[in-house]
């Protein structure tokens, strides 16, 4: 879990992105689904910037990083491969923020507030 959780590409971040309070350290876990067993590491940004910076940002860093836009990914979705990995942006809502317990979070949706998640296989 460890060497998940130090992917460079987790720290890579646009200009004026900052680490999302309350979200300082990285999250990391596991989880098991149909017997696969899945180590994932998470970052939280709050972005003053536009949801295009982001994604602009993401896909030179990730392809720079080794990563290759996933070819199975529905059209404008943010996922890359490496290895046995699978990386995503996930842009952050009022609504999946509540339902993920984080409540009224204005500065993760205003501009473009988002999470970096690598999934390894």
């Amino acid at each position: 879990m460890k060497e998940v959780a130090a992917l460079g590409i987790l720290d890579s971040r646009p200009e004026g992105a900052t680490v999302a309070r309350g979200f300082e350290e990285v999250d990391a876990g596991c989880w098991a689904d149909s017997g696969d067993v899945v180590v994932y590491p998470e970052r939280t940004y709050a972005f003053p910037g536009t949801r295009a910076e982001v994604t602009s940002h993401y896909r030179t860093a990730a392809v720079r990083d080794g990563w290759r836009p996933d070819p199975e990914a529905p059209p404008g979705d943010l996922y890359f491969v490496k290895d046995d990995m699978t990386l995503s942006i996930f842009f952050l809502t009022s609504q999946n923020l509540a339902e993920a317990g984080h409540g009224n979070r204005p500065d993760l949706t205003a501009g473009a507030g988002y999470s970096v998640t690598a999934d390894s296989y």
